[in-house]
C-alpha cells in the first residue's frame, strides 16, 4: 500500500503519518474534538502526535481530559490547552488543579447534552431546548423557557475546526468502522468539524468493509493514520 492512498486517481482520505497530519491540519488556537470515554476509544497515537507537535492555546471537546500525564492529561500538563469543553474531567484531579491556578478555562456540559450538542454540530442545527441543568450553575448565562409545561436551556451546537477520532477499520476511502463501546463520541464528532483525523487499526480496500457495518461514510474523513498505541 503507498504511503498517501487517495492521490493517484483514487478519490478518498490520505493514509499518512500521525505527525504530518496534525503537522498540516492543527494550528495554534483552533478548537479540537478528540474521541474518547475515558481512554476507550482515544486516539492515541493521534494525541502523541499533537503532544509532540509545537502546537498550543488549544479548546479541546471531549468527554474528559484524560488522565493524569496520559493522553490529554499529557497535552494538558504540557500547557497545550487553554479550554476544556466536556462532562467528565474528574477523572483527571489536575484539570481542577489547573482551573483553581487560572491556567484553564473550564466548560462543563451533562454528558447526554455534550452528546447532542455534537450531533446538532454536525447536523447543521442552531441548538436544543434540555431540561438538564435547569436551576443549576449550569444554566447561568443561557436562554431558559418553559416547553410541554417544564423549564428547559437552550444549549448551542458544537463544532470544531479538527477532529481526532478513533476508528477500528478504514478502506482506502476513508469509510470508517468502530469497535464496540470504543464507538463512543468519534461517529458524531466526526460529523461535526472542518477536518477529520481517523486513527485506524486496519485500512483495506475499497470495497473490503461490509456496508452495514460502515458508522463514518468517507466524505466525513480526510486524513487516516495507523494506531502505534494501544490501551
Amino acid at each position: 500500500m503507498g504511503s498517501e492512498p487517495g492521490t493517484a486517481g483514487t478519490p478518498g482520505a490520505k493514509l499518512i503519518s500521525a505527525d504530518a497530519a496534525v503537522g498540516r491540519a492543527v494550528q495554534d488556537g483552533m478548537t479540537l474534538m478528540v474521541g474518547g470515554f475515558g481512554l476507550v476509544g482515544a486516539p492515541l497515537t493521534l494525541i502523541r502526535a499533537l503532544n509532540a507537535s509545537p502546537r498550543k492555546d488549544l479548546t479541546i471537546i471531549s468527554n474528559n481530559l484524560g488522565e493524569p500525564g496520559k493522553a490529554l492529561g499529557q497535552t494538558l500538563r504540557l500547557g497545550k490547552v487553554r479550554r476544556g469543553i466536556g462532562s467528565f474531567f474528574t477523572s483527571n484531579p489536575e484539570v481542577a488543579e489547573a482551573r483553581e491556578r487560572g491556567e484553564l478555562q473550564i466548560t462543563l456540559i451533562p454528558q447526554g447534552t455534550l452528546s447532542e450538542a455534537i450531533r446538532a454540530g454536525g447536523a447543521g442545527l442552531g441548538g436544543f431546548y434540555t431540561p438538564t441543568g435547569v436551576g443549576t450553575l449550569l444554566a447561568e448565562g443561557k436562554e431558559v423557557r418553559e416547553i410541554g409545561g417544564k423549564l428547559c436551556l437552550l444549549q448551542e451546537p458544537l463544532r470544531a475546526d479538527v477532529a481526532l477520532v478513533r476508528a477500528h477499520k478504514a478502506d482506502r476511502l476513508g469509510n470508517l468502522v468502530y469497535y464496540k463501546t470504543a464507538r463512543n463520541f468519534n461517529p458524531m464528532m466526526a460529523t461535526a468539524a472542518d477536518v477529520v483525523i481517523a486513527e485506524v487499526d486496519e485500512v483495506v480496500e475499497a470495497g473490503g468493509l461490509d456496508p452495514e457495518a460502515i458508522s463514518t461514510p468517507h466524505l466525513f474523513v480526510d486524513y487516516l493514520v495507523l494506531a502505534e498505541e494501544r490501551l
